[in-house]
């Protein structure tokens, strides 16, 4: 083996040599940046985990809590749309009607959404006698709470809504960079990594170490699609997917190809403006309706061409607001239970609220590929497959709230007093070339970690290399 003399420079070392303390450069800058960012996002991703586990039995808690509003003895002849629509008018006279969803089993309340000076209402109306069982403030169901918990905004507003998704694209990182770190690269190093090491745990700390590298290993496929799912939602990179999966055209409407737009009609508004739609039709363009001065059809009608298109029971009937507007009816199989239909149910029409004329039906077989692949994503983030998969994802929240807390409590067993204690930083490092692609890369692919970076950037150069004692901490 060639001996390095003391007096060699690092660039006449063989190259063997100079991959090897390279390498260990990298591994060190790699664990410092995963530090840093598992200290400061960890608190977030608890609380996350811990609002999305119970977000994901929605159905049940809700069915629980109100379980009065949203059941009715079963009756002979159910009333007429219009006979129950009526009914809330008589008794809301202020309000205007928002959306009308139809009693979809035999024992279920009819649902008359409204719009007062408190809000956005549901009215539960039972089909046989019109009579109104009970209704309940949106903004005042508890898992209207968990949501705003869970999305930052009832904690931060928009800049918690920022930091929720910023967080999210962190732990996408931090799964990447500790796979790296973990990655087993002998046979006997796989203990420890895919393997926890039971015999060994005679210290609690080497426990810590498995549970926090075993569980992330085993876990991360699983909790890197659940995050990418849930980054759908979000307004910077949900935003920037959609405009992405749109120029594709992979993901909306058939009729979007540029060498097809006559299939739908032009219009300024999507969907979303009009009614909360599944994901795929969000963008979807609402067309208008064309008087010919003639009274609209009935809501009677339009549930008649929901049946004849074959939409699946549960679906919401949005009405027209202005004289150009149009019916939009559609399915989430999220809001259906317990018969929940899968998410190839998802249908979108908009019907011309004067001919009833079809203007657009927007279902599972128009999506993209990249449109049916982000709505499989979102169904299995909100647990929409079953109990199994409600389990499943419980599990997911499990271990990744174990993988923080497992770090945070290896951080603070070798912790030393009146420090930070993070990883050292390599002596003479300069950013590499590959590094400087990989953090390139992150910044681009996600937009909030690169103003991150930059923040961190700023801090560091104007702010902690100029106040000794902040130095010092964060070493």
């Amino acid at each position: 083996m060639e001996v390095l003399k003391e007096h060699q420079t690092e660039s006449e070392w063989p190259k063997q040599q100079r991959n090897a303390k390279k390498g260990k450069k990298i591994y060190k800058a790699v664990w410092r940046w995963h530090f840093y960012a598992g200290i400061f996002f960890a608190p977030l991703i608890v609380l996350l985990s811990i609002t999305g586990g119970i977000y994901l039995f929605k159905p049940q808690i809700e069915d629980s809590m109100y379980h009065d509003l949203y059941y009715v003895e079963e009756g002979e002849q159910k009333l007429t749309p219009t006979e129950q629509i009526t009914e809330v008018e008589r008794n809301y006279p202020n309000a205007e009607i928002i959306s009308f969803t139809p009693s979809f089993e035999t024992d279920r309340s009819s649902v008359v959404s409204i719009e007062d000076a408190e809000g956005n209402i549901s009215v539960y109306v039972n089909p046989y006698n019109g009579e109104i069982t009970g209704s309940l403030n949106e903004n005042d169901r508890f898992m209207a709470f968990i949501k705003l918990l869970h999305n930052g905004e009832l904690w931060g507003g928009t800049i918690g809504n920022r930091l929720v998704e910023l967080a999210a694209c962190w732990t996408i990182i931090l799964i990447i960079t500790g796979a790296y770190l973990w990655w087993p690269t002998t046979w006997k190093s796989i203990y420890g990594t895919f393997i926890p090491r039971i015999r060994k745990y005679k210290g609690k700390r080497l426990l810590w170490r498995d549970l926090h590298a075993v569980t992330a290993i085993w876990f991360s496929l699983f909790l890197i699609i659940q995050l990418f799912s849930g980054l759908m939602w979000s307004d910077i990179w949900g935003g920037m997917a959609h405009r992405a999966v749109e120029t594709t055209g992979a993901g909306s409407p058939v009729g979007d190809q540029p060498w097809e737009t006559h299939a739908f009609p032009e219009s300024s508004i999507s969907t979303k403006e009009v009614a909360d739609v599944p994901w795929a039709a969000e963008n979807l363009p609402v067309p208008n309706s064309t008087s010919n001065g003639v009274s609209t059809v009935s809501a009677e009608k339009v549930m008649q061409i929901a049946q004849e298109k074959n939409i699946h029971p549960g679906y919401q009937i949005v009405l027209p607001k202005e004289e150009t507007g149009v019916y939009t009816v559609y399915l989430d199989p999220a809001e259906v239970y317990p018969n929940r239909p899968s998410p190839h149910a998802q249908q979108t029409l908009h019907i011309d609220q004067y001919s009833g004329e079809v203007l657009e039906d927007y279902g599972w077989d128009d999506y993209g590929s990249i449109g049916k692949l982000v709505t499989y994503g979102i169904a299995f983030h909100q647990g929409e497959f079953g109990i199994f998969n409600q389990l499943l994802s419980l599990i997911l929240v499990i271990a990744i709230i174990l993988i923080p807390v497992s770090g945070l409590v290896m951080w603070w067993k070798r912790k030393p007093n009146g420090k930070l204690g993070a990883p050292a930083l390599p002596e003479n490092f300069k950013m590499l070339k590959g590094v400087t692609i990989i953090v390139l890369s992150f910044s681009i692919f996600f937009p909030l970690v690169g103003l991150s970076l930059l923040l961190v950037w700023v801090l560091d150069w104007f702010v902690i290399k100029r106040i000794p004692a902040v130095k010092q901490w964060l070493s």
